[in-house]
Parts: C-alpha cells; sequence; structure tokens
C-alpha cells in the first residue's frame, strides 16, 4: 500500500510539474504587453521600461519561473494588478463558491444517475428505459450555457418559482458567520435554516444546469456496464445457488458494475471544483470560474496562471482518491 501510495504521489508531482511548466510558457508567449496593460495607454516608454523591469520580466526564463513557484509554494501567488489586490485574496474570496455548485452539482449528476441507471436495467421496462436514454441523450446534446438560459426563462420569468441571476443569496438574506465559506453548511452550523433553504434555494437552477451533462455521461456509463455484467456468468452462478434476482443485482452486479463509473465520476467532480464559465456567467455566480473569465478577457494572466496550477492539483487528488477507493472496493487491485 506504501509503495503504491508512493507511485501516485510521484506521478501526481510530475503531473503538477509539466503543468506549470506549460502554463508559465504559454502564458508569457502570448501577444500583448502587461506592463502596458497595467499603466495604461498613455503611459511613457520610461514608466514601462520600468515597470517591466520591476516586475521581473527581463529575467532569463528559467529564474521567472523558479522565483513564480517559490512564491507560489509560500503562499504568494501573484498580484492582480487589474483588480488591484493579491490572487490569494481573490481566489480564496471566489472558489467557495465554486465548490458549493460543484459539490451539488455532482451529487445531483452522480444520485440521479445510478437511481435511473439502475432503474432502467433492473426490470428492463420499455417506457423507463427509453426514458432513460432520451434525458441521457439530451444531456449529452445540449449546451449547458443554453440550458441555463432556458430553465432561467421557464422557472424564473415564467413561472416565477425559482430565483434568478442574483447570485448565491437573495439580496434580503445576509450571509452566515464565515466557518467553511459553503453557505449551506455554515447555515446549518449557525442553526439558521431560513438562509440555508435560501441557499439551497439558489443552488437548485445552477446545479441541475451544470450537472447535466455528467448526469448523462454517467448514467450511459453505468447502464451500459450493468447490462454487461447483468450476463455474465458469475451473475448465472449467483443466481442458481437460490440468491433472489434483487440480492444477485445489487450485491454482485452493481458493485462490479460501478468500478469504470467510479473512475469517471472521479474526472467528473474535479472538472466542475475546476469552475464552470459560462454556466456562472450565466446564473452570475460569484466562482472561480467567471473569476478566470475575466481576467483572461483583462489579460491578467496572475490569476489565469495560479488557476491552472490549482485546477491540475485538483485533478491530480481526486485522481488518487479514486485510486485509493478502487484499492479498498475491488480486490483484484490489491492482489495485483
Amino acid at each position: 500500500m506504501i509503495r503504491f501510495m508512493g507511485v501516485k504521489l510521484a506521478s501526481g508531482l510530475a503531473a503538477i510539474f509539466g503543468a506549470s511548466i506549460l502554463a508559465f510558457i504559454f502564458l508569457r508567449i502570448v501577444p500583448g504587453n502587461p506592463a502596458r496593460l497595467i499603466l495604461g495607454p498613455l503611459a511613457t516608454q520610461q514608466a514601462i521600461d520600468a515597470q517591466i523591469t520591476t516586475m521581473g520580466l527581463r529575467e532569463p526564463i528559467y529564474a521567472q519561473y523558479l522565483n513564480y513557484m517559490g512564491g507560489f509554494l509560500r503562499g504568494n501567488w501573484g498580484f492582480s494588478y487589474s483588480a488591484g489586490q493579491p490572487v490569494t485574496t481573490q481566489v480564496a474570496n471566489r472558489l467557495p463558491a465554486t465548490v458549493e455548485l460543484a459539490l451539488y452539482a455532482f451529487l445531483f449528476a452522480f444520485i440521479a444517475a445510478v437511481v435511473l441507471a439502475v432503474l432502467s436495467t433492473y426490470r428492463r421496462r420499455a417506457i423507463i428505459d427509453g426514458t432513460v436514454r432520451g434525458l441521457a441523450i439530451i444531456g449529452l446534446s445540449m449546451p449547458p450555457f443554453w440550458f441555463g438560459i432556458l430553465v432561467l426563462m421557464l422557472f424564473f420569468s415564467y413561472f416565477g418559482i425559482l430565483p434568478g441571476p442574483e447570485g448565491r443569496l437573495s439580496p434580503t438574506t445576509a450571509a452566515p458567520d464565515a466557518v467553511t465559506h459553503l453557505y449551506t453548511v455554515d447555515a446549518l452550523l449557525h442553526g439558521q435554516f431560513a438562509t440555508f433553504l435560501d441557499a439551497v434555494w439558489h443552488l437548485i437552477l445552477p446545479a441541475i444546469t451544470l450537472g447535466l451533462a455528467p448526469f448523462a455521461f454517467l448514467v450511459r456509463l453505468l447502464r451500459a456496464n450493468l447490462l454487461d455484467v447483468s450476463h455474465e456468468a458469475f451473475i448465472v452462478v449467483v443466481r442458481s445457488k437460490g440468491i433472489g434476482r434483487l440480492w444477485a443485482f445489487a450485491r454482485h452486479a452493481l458493485p462490479n458494475a460501478f468500478l469504470p463509473t467510479l473512475t469517471a465520476a472521479g474526472l467528473i467532480l474535479a472538472q466542475l471544483l475546476s469552475g464552470s464559465v459560462l454556466v456562472e456567467k450565466v446564473f452570475n455566480w460569484p466562482g472561480i470560474g467567471a473569476l478566470v473569465s475575466d481576467s483572461i478577457v483583462r489579460q491578467d494572466y496572475a490569476v489565469v496562471q495560479a488557476f491552472i496550477l490549482l485546477s491540475a492539483f485538483c485533478f491530480v487528488v481526486v485522481n488518487i482518491i479514486v485510486d485509493l477507493l478502487y484499492h479498498v472496493i475491488d480486490p483484484r487491485v490489491r492482489v495485483s
């Protein structure tokens, strides 16, 4: 187990190192002069040259990289000149909103996919199976931002039963005292049930919009795996021993079919935690995706570079967790 963890950790660090190099190099060869963007179009050439020297852009590229990574590991992720504050402050203010939205979107996608895949394959009713496949096709073919606009028009503008693009809470609701910075969790910790319901109410539409495509992918994957496993020889042997169909399905077919879905679910969770620019823009969600989108437009590359490194770290951590779960769930992995 220790050797297994060591190999996974080493490969993860190598992936983060590679992502950091690519991000650092590519963001410095794109067109544009960051010093002029900071000082404005009326700045003199002398002021621009002085700003370039202050930012350390005259040093060799390897020296710039080492300086940046040294500062990043110490918690200095750069300075956002467009916002006038450190990148760590911006990320700390925006990241909890993205994490909360991503977790609820993942819960919706994962639970709905498991439930509907099981319903679709257990009895193979034509109506249920056709409905599930239809929902999967819709989820995979519909762009999330367009679906978000549709549900806003329907449930906010037309019916008026769900909140619109006003952020994480209603304007009249105060944010709970920060503990985890996740409004739903903090509201429950302080016993503010009205605030909790308001936060959940604002999460419904963006979470469903963000989780629709992952749900469609997971339900198709799990449904196909369940159909394949249910016809395996070991299921026939289990049934021949007098075990009921439901128990054989739940105890033997579902765990074996679930393993590929676990890998896909881990990658989807990492992707959701990295932020979704278009969905956050549609719902005016103050998350990291909207921050990165605005930073790209303003060519604020310190924010973009920090986001790339955090995304790489997130993918590596989630993949290691998935591999550990494989190690626990599947005895064949432990034997190998």
